[in-house]
């Protein structure tokens, strides 16, 4: 089965800034374009996500999705429905009130943009002058209101430097994750200065190195499959490559996420922007299952570098930056420096190998009180931290300590609402 893990839904185009890298190109627009679905549409999508029962996390995003005075109703319905809601965006309008209002109604963290520890740098990529002190606030006013949130990096030539200061900055504040966005050329960003191949694979290393010296908090690239290549190259300690709690999954565009746009259509990833079907026309879990470009990007047959790498399994390289190189979509990625070097095909780890760490009873049950969508990867990190440990069975004290490193001796915040 082709669990429905990540779903995105693009709630609006409208954006109160005008960044460089947007890939839907957001219109800053005052008026909702009539064409957006409506507060109806977007629960009954949800029911249909729900009724799946892939425990999926639904990213409520745009555009900035800030700007619907629905987001809340939206959210209570998804969060009602038993799924795991969160919200992106610019951090721009995140008032304390409308913190505690979100909180209230059920969202589990936000993910909030962040691109350069210096203001007026970050203002001009975002094209606002005070936007960066409006989303420093904005994380402020998370911390105080004891709501979770990851920080959004996007990464590119002129903010590449900063990105050891940004992984600190993110632990010091209170991040869950910082992700590390690799640019695809869609959108607007088809004119953004990029990473050169070589220094992407800087940053990738960067990257490994910066999960290792930060072990509390999630630090990891989107959009560059290959970092498990990387990952594997330094001998990085195996909770970094299981992060997501399955060992090869590579690219899961189409495979265990996709995301709606803000009129219906059902694409693969936001950088695949090619309309495989619409919720107003097909039913969602119809689309998910019987797309046959979904069905190609589940199995179809990787080409050109991609297709004799012996990483293939575990990375696959992005099919989004494949398609926007001019390739098809199973074609290489452009962006991977790396030149394969053997017929050897390095597998995933078998799944036996999980099934050497056992769970206490009461360790399951501490498990069983994460939201459904969090709880794989959760269990692939407990697991791994016993086995370094030297420990047969994931026990409560290990989650505790897992948590410790994370929250600090008072544990992750409980939503008191």
């Amino acid at each position: 089965m082709n669990e429905l893990a990540l779903l995105a839904i693009n709630l609006t185009r409208r954006c109160n800034l005008a960044c460089p890298h947007c890939y839907l190109d957001a219109d800053a627009l005052k008026v909702a374009d009539p064409e957006e679905l409506s507060t109806a549409e977007t629960c009954d999508l949800l029911d249909q996500v729900a009724a799946m029962g892939h425990s999926t996390m639904v990213v409520l995003t745009g555009g900035e999705p800030l700007v619907r005075q629905d987001l809340e109703e939206i959210t209570r319905h998804g969060t009602g429905r038993g799924l795991t809601m969160v919200v992106g965006t610019n951090g721009v309008m995140l008032t304390g009130k409308r913190i505690r209002s979100l909180k209230a109604a059920g969202v589990a963290g936000l993910g909030i943009s962040l691109d350069s520890l210096d203001p007026d740098r970050h203002d001009r990529f975002r094209g606002l002058a005070g936007a960066w002190h409006k989303t420093m606030a904005g994380i402020d006013h998370c911390r105080r209101n004891r709501l979770d949130f990851q920080l959004h990096f996007t990464v590119n030539s002129d903010n590449s430097h900063e990105l050891a200061e940004v992984a600190q900055f993110a632990v010091t504040s209170g991040a869950r994750v910082l992700n590390v966005f690799f640019v695809i050329c869609t959108g607007r960003a088809v004119a953004l200065s990029q990473l050169s191949d070589q220094r992407q694979e800087q940053v990738l290393e960067e990257l490994a190195d910066l999960q290792r010296r930060y072990p509390e908090c999630i630090v990891r690239p989107r959009c560059a499959p290959h970092f498990k290549r990387v990952v594997l190259g330094k001998q990085s300690a195996s909770a970094t490559n299981l992060i997501s709690g399955r060992e090869g999954d590579g690219c899961i565009a189409g495979a265990h996420y996709c995301r709606v746009t803000s009129t219906g259509d059902v694409t693969p990833c936001p950088y695949l922007p090619d309309s495989v079907g619409n919720v107003r026309d097909t039913g969602f879990a119809s689309v998910w299952n019987d797309a046959p470009v979904f069905d190609r990007l589940r199995g179809g047959i990787l080409s050109g570098k991609c297709g004799i790498c012996e990483y293939r399994l575990l990375c696959g390289g992005c099919r989004a930056a494949a398609v926007a190189g001019g390739a098809d979509l199973m074609g290489e990625d452009p962006s991977c420096a790396y030149q394969p070097g053997t017929d050897r095909v390095i597998r995933p780890l078998p799944a036996a190998d999980s099934s050497l760490i056992s769970w206490t009873a009461d360790a399951e049950l501490r498990l069983a009180r994460v939201p459904p969508s969090l709880q794989k990867m959760l269990r692939k990190r407990a697991e791994v931290f016993a086995r370094e440990n030297g420990h047969g069975a994931v026990t409560v004290e290990h989650l505790k300590t897992m948590a410790a490193r994370r929250f600090g001796p008072n544990g992750p915040p409980r939503n008191t609402e």
